[in-house]
């Protein structure tokens, strides 16, 4: 069983709901990424989204934009992303850890090359925001021969004929986005996302995390009562870039928000 299920299937006996966060790899360095994965799962996160920078990030908002452009602009590379993943599996085996990036590094990378490097390093699951589903069959193959999960995104408008064929790639679970356009924008309208989910879940099997648009306590308990995780990325890497040169502002403000978040989910 992965790692990303036994997760799911241990709060779903719990009643609770998963709490994944997302920060930028590399962003205001290595080091400090290493910490604010520290602080995360010390404060609730059950699965961590590192993000892989790249240079064109174009489903992203501002926020988590310029955290790739940071990042980039340090000379952050997948390799560095899959050491960090590996330095923190010294001393955490446990939580969940999805690779949220783009297509292009593991194109570079290659398939198999990619998927037997992010194995031994510890990553759990992958998500590959451009990447057409219809596309996936090399990678998904390379993923699954080492047991690594496949995440997809799933929209308001994705049909029924996608989420059909979703059902039959897809694993660990379901990245839902609550609302069109890009992470960070937007009003969140939780009734509509309540409708979505329940479409959804009639045609994938698979847990379902809500996220764009979760910004607080507030909106992650709303969304929690119809999902079964909250992700939540730029209100996080926003502290990133403002205490970039604080580290300890960085790592309280970070970890302050999570704790409110998973406390308000649990």
């Amino acid at each position: 069983m992965s790692r990303i299920k036994n997760i799911f299937q241990n709060l779903k006996k719990q009643r609770q709901k998963a709490f994944i966060p997302f920060i930028t790899a590399g962003d205001s360095g290595l080091d400090n990424t290493f910490e604010l994965m520290q602080v995360l799962v010390k404060n609730g996160a059950d699965v961590i989204e590192l993000g892989v920078p790249f240079s064109d990030p174009m489903a992203d908002g501002p926020v988590i934009t310029k955290s790739h452009g940071r990042a980039v602009a340090d000379g952050v590379s997948l390799c560095d992303v899959l050491n960090l993943v590996e330095k923190f599996r010294q001393a955490n085996d446990t939580t969940a850890i999805v690779l949220m990036g783009y297509l292009n590094p593991i194109e570079v990378f290659g398939y198999q090359a990619f998927a037997n490097a992010a194995s031994e390093s510890g990553v759990d699951g992958v998500l590959v925001v451009d990447m057409p589903p219809e596309e996936a069959h090399g990678l998904k193959q390379n993923l699954d021969e080492v047991g690594i999960d496949f995440i997809f995104l799933v929209a308001p408008t994705t049909t029924d004929v996608r989420l059909a064929f979703l059902a039959t790639i897809a694993s660990g679970f379901i990245y839902f986005v609550a609302l069109k356009g890009v992470t960070g924008a937007g009003h969140l309208d939780v009734d509509l996302v309540k409708t979505h989910l329940l479409r959804t879940r009639q045609m994938v099997d698979l847990p379902i995390g809500v996220g764009f648009g979760i910004k607080d306590a507030k909106s992650a308990k709303a969304v929690s009562e119809y999902a079964d995780a909250v992700i939540v990325g730029s209100s996080l890497v926003a502290f990133v870039e403002q205490y970039a040169n604080d580290r300890d502002k960085m790592l309280a403000s970070v970890g302050r928000l999570a704790d409110e978040i998973s406390t308000a989910i649990r």
